[in-house]
């Protein structure tokens, strides 16, 4: 956990405002689906920052930020994985790429993505629908 939260400032001068931008816009549709407690942490070696969405205890996902990058982090379980490649193909290129690559460990497929844009929030969305089904609507 960490003390404070990063403001507006610090993020931006950390990705630049332009990831800025694809981390709220991410959040914002996040927070638009699934009510969730958020909880801000140290990104370990790689990251400065880790945002989790968790409840009862289980990661839904978490957000990572580090000097001019942002992350997107899912971890795809046993079935959760047999119900993604059902539907593989209704997945962008990229999504089934960065699947392929992620080396599965006996707790799932932790698939880290780095968005630049909006442009696999659809599939992102999608993931998150295979862990936990949305509870805001």
């Amino acid at each position: 956990m960490l003390d404070t939260t990063p403001s507006r400032e610090e993020m931006t001068a950390l990705v630049g405002e332009s990831l800025y931008g694809v981390w709220n816009q991410l959040c914002a549709l996040i927070d638009e689906e699934y009510d969730m407690d958020r909880l801000w942490g140290k990104g370990g070696k790689a990251w400065k920052y880790e945002y989790k969405y968790r409840r009862g205890g289980k990661t839904l996902c978490a957000l990572y930020a580090r000097e001019h990058c942002v992350g997107f982090m899912i971890i795809l379980g046993r079935d959760e994985r047999l119900k993604f490649e059902r539907d593989i193909e209704h997945y962008s290129k990229k999504v089934r790429e960065v699947y392929d690559k992620t080396r599965t460990y006996h707790d799932g497929k932790w698939m880290m993505f780095e968005p630049v844009d909006a442009s696999l929030f659809d599939d992102f969305m999608r993931l998150l629908s295979i862990k936990r089904k949305p509870n805001r609507k």
